[in-house]
């Protein structure tokens, strides 16, 4: 037996699990039965074919350094595949049962798909290059190509009428082609809008749990729209481009197809944007149409298609006459003020937003801040305003229009107060009020306590020196949820050292029980590395029976060189847990926790106590093969025995 060989059935399972990861042995060692053709190279490898949804050629090799080689010509390349693995498995059994591995012949099939390079294409493709791209034809012909070109033109004919006769689609495409050729576009257009039509009124849906559903197929109107634009019918696209993405725009709303159809529609809504632009309609007219289409898409079908109203072909002239248009459209529409719902706060701010775009374009930059200013009520674009003002160098305006929105938004609309209450926070940042930029951070953590908003509250109070002082508040907080700044309800002698925001109000309320806050105390604990008051917390929460191992494996992780018998406590917990579940990916699950174990009974020399845990789950789960199975790989004993 080689010296490669050997190394192959000296595998441990934790070897193969280290070299292809748990989830692809798992897999492998379904497929051992779908090896065949098992062969051994001259240094010690192992070939074979393995079934998979074609047959496969694998091949692996151990180097006698501990290294597994392979190659496979499966499309899997981010590592090992299951492939290779099953050829390793399959080959220990041959070992095992006493089989000789025959010598792999290099004149043979295995061998040849493994090492050989392929053969050049044949000039017929089968089925699945149908949807490549057109190949280069090549000068001298060859394939179809020759055999067409040795035809006769009535041979060519008579074969051109037999292909249309069993293939409608092909007698469909000619008699289009010629109805273009021959400008006779009115039948086409006809037919084209039945077929819209009917495509959008198909229900789209599809379940990938079963393979089925109704996938509505739009490839013939686009090709129908493509060719008329080519042929210089713009206005007929456009024509029929708008009952498309009415009906279309339906479609998707009703749909249940993960974005199929709007996919669809996207791709003919691309061509109908083209015909807009190459239409008899005036450019500000082509502009008015395509925002339009942007204005009613409530499903960003089209937010790509943004790039046709950036052309450089429209000029300031066309976006001045553009924003003339949309002004008067804003101030036609209902003045929905405060109290409107969200969908019609949302229609008149995508206006809006229209709006600015074209004074932006047309060169009237001015008017922007006064058309936030008008319809801020109406729309809540406070942080658009404010946005605005900061770009214009107006900070007092910026932090005025922050705190009357906060104070306008913090009850209904807390998303947008604690956007304006984090600008507020980046504009102390900017003027270096960094006692000001700690007491943002402080409200942070107040209203969203964990160890995120603890490093930042961190990072600011140390840099003006307070962290000590705001740290000992911070923790009394998560002990009983009264917050030590001045806006606390009971009124405690807190010595706070920060000053008061700008603003006041929670954007985020958590409720009472929340404290103490034992999760939160315990990541800080960890994060801060004290060790004893994490056993503590941790206790303290287990006590109050919280949601059963709770932070267990974060403990545990944290204090299994301080506090080794916690953490396998804790560990042998988890390992129950999961083997009473009975599925053999828990096992594997419960295995990670055991290796953890091992690490540290090795390291604190009790090796003893490991060995009587393993023989004592052995002889109580005798009956689960599987987890015997991943036993064994902890125990490093070679697959083979």
């Amino acid at each position: 037996m080689k010296s490669s060989e050997k190394s192959l059935i000296d595998l441990t399972w934790d070897d193969l699990r280290l070299w292809a990861g748990g989830k692809i042995l798992n897999r492998g060692k379904s497929y051992i039965r779908n090896v065949s053709g098992l062969t051994r190279t001259d240094d010690g490898g192992w070939t074979a074919w393995v079934a998979g949804s074609e047959d496969y050629a694998a091949f692996v090799e151990a180097d006698g350094h501990g290294e597994i080689n392979w190659h496979c010509t499966c499309p899997f390349d981010w590592g090992p595949c299951k492939h290779a693995v099953a050829v390793i498995l399959a080959g220990i059994e041959e070992v095992k049962a006493g089989r000789e591995i025959p010598v792999l012949d290099e004149e043979s099939d295995l061998s040849l798909a493994l090492w050989e390079d392929p053969d050049e294409f044949d000039d017929f493709h089968d089925e699945d290059d149908a949807d490549n791209e057109e190949p280069e034809r090549n000068s001298n012909g060859s394939g179809v190509e020759k055999i067409l070109q040795n035809k006769s033109r009535e041979d060519l004919f008579n074969m051109l009428i037999d292909i249309a006769s069993r293939h409608p689609e092909i007698k469909r495409g000619i008699m289009e082609r010629e109805q273009l050729a021959c400008g006779q576009v009115d039948k086409l257009v006809r037919a084209l809008r039945r077929e819209i039509r009917n495509v959008t009124g198909e229900d789209a849906w599809y379940s990938y749990w079963n393979s089925e559903g109704n996938l509505p197929d739009y490839s013939h109107i686009r090709q129908q729209l493509t060719a008329l634009l080519k042929n210089g019918h713009a206005d007929t696209v456009l024509e029929l481009g708008r009952e498309l993405w009415e009906r279309g725009s339906d479609q998707v709303e009703q749909s249940d197809d993960d974005g199929h159809t709007a996919g669809e529609l996207h791709q003919c809504m691309e061509i109908v944007f083209k015909a807009i632009t190459s239409s008899s309609l005036s450019a500000p007219k082509q502009l008015l149409m395509m925002i339009d289409i942007f204005l009613e898409d409530e499903f960003s079908i089209c937010d790509s298609l943004e790039r046709f109203v950036r052309r450089r072909e429209y000029s300031k002239a066309h976006w001045r006459k553009v924003s003339e248009q949309l002004q008067r459209r804003l101030a036609a529409m209902p003045n929905s003020n405060k109290g409107a719902g969200f969908s019609d706060r949302y229609r008149r701010g995508h206006l809006m937003d229209w709006l600015v775009d074209a004074y932006e374009r047309s060169g009237q930059p001015e008017k922007i801040i006064p058309l936030f200013e008008e319809e801020v009520h109406a729309t809540q674009c406070y942080e658009k305003l404010v946005k605005a003002y900061l770009d214009h160098g107006r900070s007092e305006g910026a932090r005025s229009w922050c705190i009357k929105g906060f104070a306008e938004t913090i009850k209904d609309m807390p998303g947008i107060a604690h956007g304006l209450r984090d600008t507020l926070r980046e504009m102390a940042v900017k003027e270096k009020k960094f006692d000001l930029v700690a007491s943002y951070r402080a409200e942070e953590f107040f209203e969203r306590p964990c160890r995120a908003s603890y490093l930042k509250l961190q990072k600011a109070a140390g840099k003006i020196k307070l962290w000590p002082e705001v740290r000992t508040a911070a923790l009394r907080f998560l002990e009983d949820g009264e917050r030590p700044d001045p806006s606390a309800k009971k009124k405690k002698n807190f010595d706070w050292p920060l000053p008061p925001p700008e603003v006041k109000g929670k954007t985020i309320s958590r409720p009472r029980d929340r404290y103490p806050d034992l999760d939160t105390l315990i990541d800080i604990a960890i994060l801060e590395k004290r060790f004893d008051d994490v056993v503590r917390l941790y206790r303290e929460r287990q006590k109050g029976n919280r949601w059963g191992l709770g932070m267990g494996e974060e403990v545990a992780d944290a204090v299994a060189d301080s506090h080794p018998d916690i953490a396998l406590d804790i560990w042998k917990q988890i390992v129950v847990g999961k083997i009473k579940l009975v599925k053999p990916r828990e096992y594997e699950e419960a295995a990670v926790y055991l290796r953890k174990m091992r690490k540290v009974y090795q390291k604190t020399k009790r090796t003893g106590e490991w060995r009587t845990l393993i023989v004592s789950l052995r002889t109580e789960h005798k009956a689960k093969r599987r987890l015997m199975e991943v036993l064994d790989s902890l125990e490093g004993k070679r697959i083979i025995d």
